[in-house]
Order: structure tokens, then C-alpha cells, then sequence
């Protein structure tokens, strides 16, 4: 048994009965929806941030990669940095004119 498997037991530390079986947690994404079913979100955001205004896209369903792969396409088209984690697309600046527009022609509904 690997360690990180030991990681995902849900409930139990340890057993000492020797038929007992550990329940793992389940780790299931959701399929990634196609891009005209999206119904995205995108605002301006400088909260908990120093001041500083971030465009945020959030309403995302799909895979961890897929969203990433979509953080990495609007990250390039603007030039500017940005990361995508938990549902979420943070890229930096006041660039959410510019971001509609990529999103749109890639075939995403937003607002």
C-alpha cells in the first residue's frame, strides 16, 4: 500500500481487525460540459487583494484540466498572469471587455 493511499482513508486511523476494509475517499470529477452549455461568469474583483483588480471567471463545470487549459488560453491572449483553481479563473488586470470577447468566440456563453 502506497502512503498517499493512507492519505484518502475517510474515518479511520487504525484497526486492529485484520478483515477490515478501509474506506477510501472518492476523488470523481464532472464531465466537462461543451462550451455553448457553459454559462459563465465574469467580473471585476480587488477584494482580499491588496488593492488590486483581478477579472474573475467563475461558473465552470468540468475537469480540473480542462479549466486550466481555458486559464491558459485567456492568460495568453491577454498577456497578463493569472492562475485557475477551484472552479475559478483569476487573471490579472481590468481586462473584462477583452476576456468576453475571447470567450465568446471560443464558444462560451458569458456575462
Amino acid at each position: 500500500m502506497k502512503t498517499s493511499d493512507k492519505k484518502n482513508r475517510v474515518n479511520v486511523v487504525y484497526s486492529t481487525n485484520p478483515d477490515y476494509v478501509y474506506q477510501y475517499a472518492s476523488q470523481e470529477e464532472a464531465a466537462t460540459l461543451p462550451p455553448d452549455r457553459q454559462d459563465l461568469r465574469v467580473a471585476l474583483d480587488s477584494k482580499q487583494r491588496k488593492g488590486k483588480t483581478v477579472t474573475l471567471v467563475t461558473g465552470f463545470i468540468g475537469t480540473d484540466d480542462d479549466l486550466k487549459e481555458l486559464a491558459k488560453l485567456l492568460k495568453n491572449k491577454c498577456g497578463v498572469g493569472g492562475s485557475a483553481k477551484d472552479g475559478e479563473i483569476i487573471i490579472q488586470g481590468e481586462v473584462k471587455e477583452k476576456v468576453i470577447a475571447i470567450l465568446r468566440a471560443a464558444g462560451y456563453r458569458c456575462r
